[in-house]
């Protein structure tokens, strides 16, 4: 985005686990246990649905904030603990196989931070976004990118980690 912009890490939010052992050993103290049984089947059976207006039906029905024309191909996958930590923006494109990632669980604590996917922005297939990045309007994010940073209105990335490969620099 611009350079007054919070990076990505500082929007998210830390989430403190007491106890031993890693955060994700602690999943039940992160999320109402029945949401995260049966969000997440909602959410992969979600992703095996072939119509796009039924997924955005799904998904504002889960939380998230999802625009007009947003298209999520078959094996898309949203967030599936955090989904209503999604923003999609008008016409927002989500590839095959492409997934978003609200929430990161680390040894002594979980992250989450809001993903928001800018109007007319595309996500290649099997890209991944991690928590907290926005993407801009019109920006382009290639097929198998590893997006850890936010990426600038109409800037095409790519790679691991994607990096500016044509728009703004």
């Amino acid at each position: 985005m611009s350079d007054d912009q919070p990076s990505r890490h500082d929007r998210l939010d830390r989430h403190q686990l007491g106890g031993s052992r890693n955060s994700l050993r602690h999943w039940i103290w992160t999320r109402n246990p029945i949401w995260m049984l049966v969000v997440p089947a909602i959410i992969w059976v979600l992703r095996l649905v072939p119509s796009v207006r039924l997924k955005n039906v799904v998904l504002r029905a889960l939380g998230a904030e999802v625009g007009d024309g947003v298209a999520l191909a078959f094996g898309a996958t949203p967030d599936i603990l955090w989904p209503d930590l999604l923003v999609l923006e008008d016409d927002a494109i989500v590839g095959y196989d492409a997934t978003l990632l609200c929430h990161e669980y680390l040894q002594d604590e979980y992250r989450t931070g809001e993903v928001v996917i800018g109007e007319r922005a595309m996500i290649g297939a099997g890209a991944i976004v991690l928590p907290g990045v926005h993407v801009g309007q019109d920006a382009q994010v290639a097929a198998n990118s590893l997006v850890t940073e936010d990426v600038p209105e109409g800037t095409t990335v790519a790679g691991v980690p994607a990096e500016v490969v044509s728009g703004e620099s």
